[in-house]
């Protein structure tokens, strides 16, 4: 493996739970109304130190889209998904964007977000923005 550069951020800071890598900044939050099989997930207009997975069809809560996994570049854990391709008009906002999932990362002033019995089980995505 090569080396390894990693971005650090300044601000209020969103981290990998496992490793405390930098992921993404709070001013860069879209919406924190998405769920995941973990419970609730953000979308963000930009993340750093993530590598992307292969990139696969996926039909979620508000329909199909094109999306790949994303991981922490330093740990390599799952971390959240990218969109790539909305299908749905009313969805095109998405793309580009990434979702983290809360439980995967930790927020700015170092909590972590524990799942309930309630987190959904099924495809994940927003319920409202």
């Amino acid at each position: 493996m090569g080396r390894l550069f990693v971005v650090n951020l300044e601000g209020k800071i969103y981290s990998c739970k496992h490793c405390g890598t930098h992921l993404a900044l709070c001013e860069d939050i879209v919406s924190k109304s998405f769920h995941c099989r973990h419970g609730k997930a953000y979308l963000f207009n930009k993340v750093a130190n993530v590598t992307l997975g292969e990139k696969e069809e996926r039909m979620m809560m508000t329909g199909l889209h094109s999306v790949a996994d994303i991981f922490c570049v330093c740990c390599g854990s799952i971390v959240g998904w990218k969109y790539e391709t909305a299908h749905e008009k009313s969805q095109k906002y998405k793309e580009g964007k990434s979702v983290l999932e809360r439980f995967k990362i930790s927020g700015p002033d170092g909590s972590n977000y524990w799942t309930s019995h309630e987190a959904y089980v099924g495809g994940s995505d927003a319920d409202d923005v």
